[in-house]
């Protein structure tokens, strides 16, 4: 859409005639030659403004209430200024400019619960006598985006503004030499001075550099915008911690009132830190207390889970992983019904079971010495029944068991300091497996024990759990992992999936013979680890 077009020099001149007219029509009360003025006017299609002439409004001076508020105030302040109802907002601002040094675009006025706008006179609000009201709020240079630069440019100009309305009033004055002409000619002496005489230059007054701006004293809330003292280390108003990126003036002096708040918040700090240390040593003591006893007692009444009766102080047991409560009875019977070498918590409800174990100074504080042995007895016996590679001493009535790794043959027994032979099952003192089992089938004629070990050993062989040595001929059996084994007594080197050794008959590295492990791949489909 093209922009409309600039009225001429001409149409200009005719539209300030009419408005000039139109006015004084209107002033007058004549309606005929205003309404015939008004359509002229309007055919120009020249922006027009009509207002009320100040004449028109009464002359005596109102007293104003005004409420001031900004936006560092908590609470408002209120004054009173002199002013007339043929006021514009406009005037009013510049007021309150001069007076208080509150610019024009920082101040807002709302009359009567209107915003009033520069054009509108206090009148159009109703302020007419003497007690209405006003509000006046000041915003912050920052959301009127006004800048120092800004202010000193106005300053200056309404400075320049001031001299120059000055020197033109000064101007239309007769004074000099034309004012002693002025007066001699009407005294009917004729002053014959050149008439190119020129009215000396006035020279401009260099104006003033504004003063410097004071550096802010203190750091801004980031929330309320309240400037605080350097000091503090939080808001006055809202507690907002003070910005990081703020850093007290080496120079900064405080004040008494904030030298008693710092040393306010030393004393506080330091009280708060004893009080700390004075807790901690508490919780260290009653830590140490309740580790000297096997379990820990409750020091309240608590209701058992278990049996649903009330326990009083001292007379259940808190659980130390889980801080569960029982009273001691069901605790005991929990685990003398335990078929597990650990004992779980017995706390369960609709939406949880735990799981923590118990620790064994606890167990032993609830069951009595014989059920203490009872339980350990029973432990031992579930550990090695559900360990692998466990192998229990071969001493009538001893306790010692062991877990063997694949490379270890033999087991000295803690208990009875008895050396167990693991290939064979069996103590042979003084003997190799060799010369044990030859004389175990010397002795099997006669021996019923030497005959039950004889019996195992071929049902061993009959099963697959044991083999001949290809070239001693004693039995070997493969505890766990690899399928290579290596003879105790003779060193063969055998495969335990073929039966057969693992080397030809020109020893290690002939693969004419045996299992020819890796020869063609693996030595059978059943060999997991080919050697």
């Amino acid at each position: 859409m093209a922009a409309a077009k600039a009225p001429s020099v001409n149409t200009l001149k005719d539209a300030e005639d009419l408005a000039q007219a139109l006015s004084e029509a209107l002033s007058s009360g004549d309606q005929q030659d205003a309404g015939r003025l008004a359509e002229k006017l309007a055919a120009l299609r020249v922006p027009v403004s009509v207002r009320v002439s100040q004449e028109a409004y009464d002359k005596d001076i109102v007293q104003l209430k005004v409420g001031l508020e900004d936006v560092h105030s908590v609470t408002t302040a209120s004054f009173t200024m002199p002013v007339k109802p043929a006021m514009t907002i406009a005037e009013l601002k510049n007021e309150v400019n001069s007076q208080y040094e509150f610019h024009p675009r920082l101040q807002t006025w709302v009359i009567g619960k209107r915003l009033a706008l520069d054009l509108d006179t206090l009148s159009q609000h109703g302020v007419k006598q003497d007690g209405d009201q006003a509000f006046l709020y000041i915003r912050s240079a920052h959301s009127a985006q006004l800048t120092h630069g800004q202010l000193n440019l106005e300053e200056e100009n309404r400075r320049l503004d001031g001299i120059i309305e000055t020197m033109e009033r000064h101007s239309l004055e007769p004074r000099g030499a034309e004012a002693a002409n002025g007066r001699k000619a009407q005294e009917g002496v004729v002053n014959r001075e050149p008439m190119n005489h020129q009215r000396p230059v006035i020279p401009k007054p260099k104006p003033k550099s504004p003063p410097p701006v004071k550096p802010q004293l203190g750091w801004s809330c980031p929330q309320c915008t309240l400037v605080n003292k350097p000091t503090r280390p939080g808001c006055e108003a809202c507690g907002m911690e003070r910005p990081e990126t703020y850093q007290v003036p080496d120079l900064y002096q405080p004040d008494e009132e904030e030298i008693t708040r710092i040393q306010l918040e030393k004393m506080a700090l330091l009280q708060y830190t004893q009080m700390e240390e004075n807790r901690r040593q508490r919780n260290f003591m009653n830590l140490l207390i309740a580790d000297e006893h096997g379990i820990v007692p409750n020091t309240e009444e608590l209701e058992c889970p278990i049996c649903l009766t009330a326990i009083p102080p001292g007379e259940g047991a808190i659980l130390r992983e889980c801080l569960h409560g029982f009273c001691k009875d069901c605790l005991n019977g929990t685990i003398n019904n335990s078929m597990d070498a650990e004992v779980t918590c017995p706390y369960v409800d609709e939406n949880y079971a735990c799981d923590t174990k118990l620790q064994d100074r606890e167990i032993s504080s609830v069951l009595s010495p014989e059920e203490y042995q009872k339980f350990l007895k029973l432990r031992l016996s579930i550990a090695e029944t559900r360990s692998e590679n466990s192998f229990h001493c071969k001493t009538p009535d001893c306790q010692g068991w062991c877990i063997f790794e694949d490379e270890v043959n033999e087991f000295l027994c803690q208990l009875c300091n008895e050396t167990n032979c693991i290939l064979c099952k069996a103590i042979h003192k003084g003997m190799n497996c060799k010369e044990y089992q030859d004389d175990l089938r010397i002795r099997a004629e006669n021996d019923i024990a030497a005959k039950q070990t004889t019996d195992m050993l071929n049902t061993m062989l009959e099963t697959g759990q044991a083999m001949h040595c290809p070239k001693c001929k004693i039995i070997v059996q493969k505890k766990d992992g690899c399928d290579w084994i290596c003879c105790v007594m003779c060193k063969t080197e055998m495969c335990w999936v073929t039966r057969q050794a693992r080397w030809g008959p020109n020893g290690r590295g002939d693969t004419s013979g045996g299992c020819r492990c890796r020869v063609n791949g693996p030595c059978h489909p059943n060999c997991q680890n080919c050697h």
